[in-house]
């Protein structure tokens, strides 16, 4: 079984029409929310974004107003899409991948929570993908032995592959 952890730089594509926004919307149509997660932080930063583009007038105030409503009914309030736990042990378990990969504070303990995750799935026989539009953290996951999807650049038949590759 395949399961998707959202960075917050693919998930805005599903409520802000962007470059990948197309590939954002055919995970969310193949997979159940029990296979999706982010984090809190991710959380945060999408609405963050939003209000960013709401703000400077890239989104207007009726198209915030319906991606804040189904982004609330789709991610914030769905009791069926786990949220990646984020803890102070977590915190520090991602100190020392700021300083070998040259992370953000923010994109440390997205990929310490992606390994975590990737561990426990993987024993469990599953697999994870860490969509991310973020070069910098793809990168860094990549060498973290991470299967990454950038929306913004790769096709429909490469998510298939990654979909059926079980």
């Amino acid at each position: 079984m395949v399961w998707v952890y959202f960075d917050a730089s693919a998930l805005v594509k599903r409520y802000s029409l962007e470059e990948g926004t197309p590939l954002v919307n055919e995970i969310f149509r193949q997979l159940p929310p029990g296979q999706m997660t982010c984090a809190m932080i991710g959380i945060l930063e999408v609405i963050s974004v939003l209000v960013r583009k709401q703000n400077d007038g890239r989104l207007p105030s009726h198209l915030f107003t319906q991606a804040m409503l189904e982004f609330n009914r789709e991610i914030i309030e769905n009791e069926d899409l786990p949220i990646a736990p984020i803890n102070d042990e977590l915190l520090l378990s991602a100190l020392e991948l700021i300083a070998r990969h040259n992370l953000n504070a923010t994109d440390a303990v997205i990929l310490r929570s992606c390994l975590n995750l990737q561990q426990a799935l993987t024993n469990q026989g599953h697999r994870l993908i860490l969509w991310s539009s973020d070069k910098r953290l793809l990168r860094a996951a990549q060498q973290e032995g991470l299967i990454v999807f950038d929306p913004e650049v790769e096709t429909l038949t490469r998510l298939q592959i990654v979909l059926s590759s079980d």
